[in-house]
C-alpha cells in the first residue's frame, strides 16, 4: 500500500486559485483567513499559522522538537478551547455566548469537573471523550488531532473538491450548449467528448485546451452558418 502524500496546503491553495478563475469566484473571499467561516475558524489554527502555511512556511505551532505525546495532548486541548471560544450559541436575548463546561460535558458524556481539570493541566482526553467533544461542536476527531499542515490542507481539500464539482457541472453545461447549437438530435461529437474528458485534468493544463476547443467549436459554427447562407443564396 502506498504511503500518504505529505500535506501541502500551499499547493492546494494554488490549485484552488486556478479553479476560482474558471467559476468566477473571488479568491480573497473563498480563501479568507479571518472571521467566522474563514480558514482559521475551519481548521482550528491561529490566523498567523494559516498565513504562514499558505506561504509554504512551517506553522509556529508545529512543535519544534517537543515530545510527540505532549505535543499531541497540547494540540487537542488547544483545539477544544478554540472550539469553545469560536462555536457560540445564540441566547433568547440575541446575544452569542460560549457553552458552559457542564453543557459540553453532558454532550460529550463526561463531567464538567473533568473538563475543567483537562483544560488546566493540558492533558488531553482519551479518543472516545475527544471524539464526543468534537461531535458536540459539529466536528470530527480529525479536527482535534491533525497537525497544523494537515488541519489546513483538510479544509482546503474540501474547498477544492467543491470547486472541481462546480467546474465539472459547468463543463457539462458547456457540452450541452455545444450539442444544442448543432442540428436537432446531433451528437456533441469530438468537441463535446474532449471537453468531458478534461474534467479531471489539472486546471492549468485543461484551461488552454478547453479554450482551444471552444474556439474550434465557434469557428465550426460560423463556417456552417456561412455554408447555410451560401446554399440559401443559390
Amino acid at each position: 500500500m502506498s504511503e500518504r502524500s505529505p500535506a501541502d496546503p500551499a499547493g492546494t491553495a494554488r490549485r484552488i486559485t486556478a479553479l476560482l478563475k474558471r467559476v468566477g469566484l473571488d479568491p480573497e473571499d473563498v480563501l479568507r483567513v479571518e472571521g467566522e467561516g474563514g480558514l482559521a475558524y475551519a481548521s482550528g489554527l491561529a490566523e498567523e499559522d494559516v498565513r504562514r502555511l499558505l506561504r509554504g512556511e512551517s506553522s509556529q505551532s508545529d512543535g519544534g522538537g517537543a515530545d510527540p505525546v505532549e505535543e499531541r495532548h497540547s494540540r487537542v486541548v488547544a483545539r477544544i478551547v478554540f472550539l469553545r471560544r469560536t462555536r457560540l450559541w445564540s441566547s433568547s436575548d440575541g446575544q452569542r455566548r460560549t457553552y458552559s463546561l457542564a453543557e459540553i460535558a453532558a454532550g460529550a458524556g463526561t463531567s464538567a469537573q473533568w473538563l475543567d481539570k483537562m483544560i488546566k493541566t493540558g492533558k488531553a482526553p482519551n479518543l472516545d471523550h475527544a471524539a464526543g467533544i468534537a461531535r458536540f461542536f459539529g466536528e470530527s476527531i480529525e479536527f482535534l488531532v491533525a497537525p497544523p499542515a494537515e488541519a489546513l490542507d483538510r479544509v482546503l481539500q474540501l474547498i477544492h473538491k467543491d470547486l472541481l464539482e462546480r467546474t465539472v457541472a459547468r463543463q457539462d453545461e458547456d457540452i450541452q450548449r455545444l450539442k444544442d447549437s448543432g442540428p436537432p438530435g446531433a451528437d456533441p461529437g469530438v468537441v463535446g467528448y474532449a471537453a468531458r474528458a478534461l474534467a479531471d485534468v489539472p486546471d492549468d493544463t485543461a484551461q488552454p485546451i478547453i479554450a482551444l476547443i471552444e474556439s474550434i467549436a465557434r469557428r465550426s459554427r460560423e463556417e456552417r452558418a456561412r455554408e447555410g447562407r451560401a446554399d440559401d443564396a443559390r
